[in-house]
């Protein structure tokens, strides 16, 4: 009951959200943008976005590789189909791709997924802050919008330094793992604290351990950084395209720009793949850039298709041609199942006492 009140309430906040985002909008001007898009660009926009899938993959082949070999086939099928249930289910759908993934191979634990996927992100974070930041250098500031971006480029620079910050502190952990679980298992010795908690815990925190191993071998630190920031470049250019495609003449530096804002508003976790935050973060940060918000708001529509529908096609292909019951499928989207899956494949602590 409460997953499904959650479900609702973070629905309607979506709904709330894209009324808001379109509450004083001239909806003919929208049509007409949409429109007089060209369709070529837009069609090259969507094979790029099908290669920063391929690119994810790729990269979590390689932040695998220190639990086990994968293949690169399972990966992809399992990163649209993840994809797939973001857009649907907003970030609960995350859950899809540690879940799936292990059926698919059995070699890998779903905790090991789960921590692979966190180690993932931070990778994402920190390539999509650095290339914010970077692109604020080269930033032309619009006349009339200074107050705006000097407040955009100090929380830039913060985010770097936030990015700084979060790097040297996965080197200690990974130094230092063992300390931090055996801390942690001290801790959470206590009555009060049910044991399966306990052992889900320690289990992602040996898990994500595990994963850092990345962090021995610069070889595989290079690796994981090129695939990443290869496929974010594979992500700005897209961006690019959609904005070209509406006639405007803006510079790839400024696409980044509007692909971090975008990023960032992909975020909250509402259904539809942030329905609404993106909309409303796309159409903002290029509001900024002195367009149109009839224009701008057409342009979030499109890079939203752009963006989430690719992973659909992928998606539905690979879970109607798998092994999975619909029955198990809607399984795995529950928290609870979540911690059961993660909980059989946690090692067994000794408990003090």
């Amino acid at each position: 009951m409460r997953k499904y009140i959650k479900f609702i309430l973070l629905f309607l906040f979506a709904v709330f959200l894209l009324w808001f985002f379109g509450r004083n909008l001239d909806w003919q001007e929208v049509n007409a943008s949409l429109r007089k898009a060209n369709p070529y660009y837009l069609g090259l926009a969507f094979v790029g976005i099908c290669l920063g899938y391929l690119l994810r993959a790729i990269r979590w082949k390689v932040l695998l590789a220190p639990i086990t070999d994968v293949s690169l086939r399972e990966l992809f099928a399992t990163t649209t189909v993840g994809y797939s249930a973001v857009l649907f289910l907003g970030r609960a759908g995350e859950l899809v791709r540690p879940m799936w993934l292990p059926m698919r191979d059995r070699r890998v634990r779903p905790s090991a997924a789960l921590a692979t996927i966190f180690v993932e992100r931070v990778f994402d974070m920190a390539s999509l802050i650095s290339f914010f930041s970077i692109s604020l250098i080269w930033f032309r500031i619009p006349p009339g919008r200074e107050a705006e971006m000097a407040s955009i480029q100090w929380a830039g620079n913060l985010l770097f330094a936030g990015v700084i910050v979060g790097i040297i502190g996965l080197i200690v952990y990974h130094r230092f793992s063992q300390v931090f679980i055996d801390w942690m298992s001290r801790l959470t010795d206590r009555r009060f604290i049910p044991g399966r908690i306990r052992d889900m815990i320690l289990s992602l925190m040996l898990q994500f351990a595990t994963a850092l191993n990345i962090l021995r071998s610069p070889k595989e630190i290079l690796l994981a950084s090129f695939w990443t920031i290869t496929l974010w470049v594979a992500i700005a250019v897209p961006t690019w395209l959609v904005i070209l495609a509406f006639g405007l003449e803006m510079r790839f530096v400024d696409s980044i720009f509007v692909m971090g804002v975008a990023s960032l508003g992909t975020l909250i976790p509402t259904p539809g793949g942030a329905a609404g935050a993106f909309h409303a973060a796309t159409a903002g940060s290029l509001i900024l850039l002195s367009i149109e918000r009839e224009q701008a708001a057409a342009i979030s529509i499109v890079m939203h298709l752009i963006y989430f529908v690719p992973a659909v096609f992928f998606g539905l292909y690979y879970f109607l041609h798998g092994d999975i019951s619909i029955e198990r499928f809607r399984s795995l989207l529950s928290s609870e199942n979540a911690e059961k899956e993660i909980k059989s494949d946690s090692p067994d602590f000794e408990r003090a006492g």
